[in-house]
């Protein structure tokens, strides 16, 4: 069974979609709607812009779900997922690959996200940091047993995890964690605690625009991040994707779950290849391969 995985924050690079405006016309039309939608043309920034200007929230996250979408809207016939899922912003490309929103209303969604987690990063300093090396347990428990709040927010593959939270308390964990054993306990280059509680003000502002959009039945299965299993009805998809950004993204559980339900090959549709390199890592057994227009 053929599973379609899309990318998050993080997989952006100069130039990133050149390539399809170029070769397709479709790919063009879809850009250009997307810079009317956005109000200004994010195509400019992808295509000629610096890395600075590639990192603002506003831009990075439809950047990169604009690349990941249009790809997959672009190959056309050849793209038949079976099952699909995102780490992060890449659930809302995967909910528009496999039909439960419109690439309007996917889009909409992908920009009021950007700017709310924006503002909840500004009302109080906060930030993330890897942990490479440990059992996710021991990780989790370091955590609930320091004051303030950290809390596991990125199950990426064994042996690493992210953590979210308040900056002294995250740097706390970081000193306890190395002491534990932690190959290492960085702190992330982030503007703040993504999959936190500290994103309760982004997820309310984000939550009543999902309310208001519309969800399809979905072509295939997606496992999101939040339950880590396969949902097709719609309101439990719309339900889940409410409480994604303060909730751990389970990126590993859902790789997992998607091989013991039947997935063979796991195909990347977006920029870079982080999800690639994941993946062989949560199951050196699989082949991989990414998307490309051939």
């Amino acid at each position: 069974m053929k599973a379609y995985i899309f990318p998050g924050q993080g997989a952006q690079f100069t130039g990133m979609g050149l390539d399809l405006y170029e070769k397709s016309s479709l790919a063009q039309e879809l850009f250009e709607k997307a810079n009317k939608i956005l109000g200004f043309h994010i195509t400019d920034i992808m295509f000629e812009g610096t890395a600075e200007q590639l990192k603002e929230t506003k831009v990075t996250q439809p950047a990169i779900f604009l690349h990941s979408v249009i790809l997959a809207k672009v190959l056309g016939d050849s793209f038949q997922p079976e099952m699909v899922a995102g780490h992060s912003l890449g659930e809302l490309s995967a909910l528009v690959a496999n039909g439960v929103l419109t690439f309007e209303d996917g889009l909409k969604l992908v920009s009021q996200r950007a700017l709310a987690m924006q503002k909840a990063c500004e009302i109080a300093p906060s930030t993330m940091a890897a942990i490479i090396g440990l059992e996710d347990a021991i990780v989790e428990e370091v955590c609930a047993a320091i004051d303030g709040i950290v809390v596991a927010a990125n199950y990426n593959c064994p042996g690493q995890l992210v953590i979210s939270g308040e900056i002294e308390a995250v740097e706390k964990a970081c000193e306890i964690l190395k002491e534990k054993g932690a190959k290492m306990a960085v702190l992330l280059p982030v503007g703040g605690a993504f999959h936190s509680p500290m994103m309760e003000p982004a997820r309310e502002e984000l939550a009543a625009a999902i309310e208001a959009t519309v969800f399809s039945e979905p072509t295939c299965p997606v496992y999101q991040n939040v339950t880590a299993s396969a949902v097709t009805n719609p309101d439990e998809i719309k339900k889940n994707l409410m409480l994604q950004l303060t909730a751990p993204v389970k990126w590993t559980q859902s790789i997992q779950a998607m091989i013991a339900d039947g997935a063979t090959e796991f195909i990347e549709v977006g920029p870079g290849k982080v999800l690639q390199g994941l993946m062989r890592k949560i199951d050196r057994r699989m082949a991989t391969s990414g998307a490309s227009l051939e």
